[in-house]
């Protein structure tokens, strides 16, 4: 039986050799099977594909269907940022694509069309940035443009999600400017969430609230056991969405990341120089939760992490009942 790769693929050929059809119909159908194929690739070989379906389209579409060749790139630009890999030569290659479609977008195309591909190049600006190939403040004004079309009454789940991405943005500023950043990363959090419902769209909810407990965390303040108390009621409000057996790994994350606030709280407020035994030991033991679903799901870096906390938590409860 053949693979839905071969299948796009013959078809996408047929198309093209048919002479009953338009050259529009050619280019739409190649957009088509190459939209088909990266939206829930199998394995990398159908995001080459893709690929090598839009550079047919490029190729059909020029000089005379602007907005079919830009859609082509753009599609170019996606796949190749979806293709897993070490370096960042393919980030590099989609940065070009998305930069080369986006004035033709902007000629020719409607505004949501416009914001997905601002939205995709924020993507591929902020995943080039630890490298030094790429800005933060360009990714996050790519957001920003954005958000002029994804509007929270309108796309909320597309607003969501770049907000998601502007806030992750702020929180990666280096430290020189770090404390005005983390503190607006939490405010875009906080911002998204007012739009966004356990209700309507689960997985965004949880996904904020997971993210804004982390940025309150680490968030600079005179008040770092009330940070850490808002934290854990993010982490708590995520954990009403992720759940062991439905979301086994996002829930592994939540509850580690829940662990480490719970680890740096006092058991009691007026004596936190007390060793806080009661919540070292919650912490201990979503800690040990966490561990064991990485493992057994195979993420094995997270894991081990984990068990490095495990570790220190050890050991500082074993300290204390040495100096007793």
């Amino acid at each position: 039986m053949p693979t839905m790769t071969e299948t796009a693929v013959k078809a996408a050929i047929a198309a093209i050799e048919s002479e009953s059809a338009t050259a529009i119909e050619k280019i739409e159908m190649l957009l088509e099977m190459g939209n088909r194929l990266q939206q829930q690739p199998k394995d990398p070989e159908q995001l080459h594909q893709a690929i090598a379906l839009y550079r047919h389209a490029i190729d059909l579409s020029q000089p005379d269907y602007p907005l079919l060749r830009a859609r082509a790139m753009a599609g170019t630009g996606t796949a190749l940022r979806s293709i897993p890999t070490e370096g960042i030569d393919l980030l590099l290659q989609a940065k070009s694509w998305y930069e080369e479609a986006l004035p033709i977008l902007q000629e020719y195309a409607e505004p949501v069309e416009i914001a997905e591909a601002e939205m995709n190049l924020g993507l591929a600006l902020q995943a080039l940035v630890p490298a030094g190939k790429a800005r933060i403040a360009d990714s996050i004004q790519a957001y920003q443009r954005a958000l002029r079309a994804f509007a929270p009454d309108t796309y909320p789940q597309e607003y969501a999600i770049l907000q998601n991405n502007i806030a992750i943005a702020y929180l990666s500023v280096p430290l020189s400017g770090g404390d005005i950043s983390q503190g607006m990363a939490v405010q875009t959090f906080e911002q998204a969430l007012q739009w966004i419902n356990p209700i309507d769209h689960p997985s965004e909810y949880a996904m904020l609230q997971n993210n804004l407990g982390n940025a309150l965390q680490y968030l600079p303040s005179t008040h770092p056991v009330e940070n850490n108390w808002r934290a854990i009621e993010a982490y708590d409000a995520a954990l009403k969405i992720r759940t062991a057996r439905d979301t086994p790994i996002e829930y592994a994350n939540t509850i580690a990341n829940k662990a480490n606030a719970l680890s740096n709280l006092p058991d009691d407020l007026e004596h936190p120089e007390i060793l806080n035994r009661h919540h070292l030991q919650q912490a201990l033991d979503y800690y040990w939760e966490a561990k064991e679903i990485f493992w057994q799901h195979g993420c094995y870096e997270q894991a081990e992490t984990v068990a490095r906390a495990l570790g220190e938590i050890d050991r500082e409860l074993n300290t204390e009942i040495t100096h007793q």
